[in-house]
């Protein structure tokens, strides 16, 4: 899909604050961050959600998403990793996409 924005953050077109990035996988920062840490992974191919995932492509994002929270110095203290899969849990951009959530308290359960 080449109108997709974060397609198109993948390939360089749109600006971004890059943290991390793998062969499959490239992690942002939100325009729009929920916590003193928020993270956006996404794979660099286009893939509508976690439902159309294949198993290898999550487990780049995944493997990403805890880098991420290494180097972003929230793996110790914890870290809350969101996939929201449809409308109705939040997906507002249908391009699969983990947010790594962290530097704050996170209560139970959310939402």
């Amino acid at each position: 899909m080449t109108d997709c924005i974060f397609c198109r953050i993948a390939r360089g077109e749109i600006p971004t604050n890059k943290v991390a990035e793998s062969a499959d996988a490239f992690a942002f920062r939100d325009v729009n961050p929920q916590a003193p840490v928020h993270v956006l992974v996404i794979p660099k191919t286009h893939v509508a959600s976690f439902a159309q995932a294949e198993p290898a492509l999550v487990g780049a994002v995944m493997h990403l998403a805890a880098e991420v929270a290494r180097l972003e110095g929230v793996e110790e203290t914890g870290y809350r990793t969101v996939l929201n899969t449809g409308a109705h849990a939040g997906q507002t951009v249908h391009h699969l996409h983990a947010h790594v959530l962290g530097g704050r308290d996170f209560h139970w359960p959310p939402g």
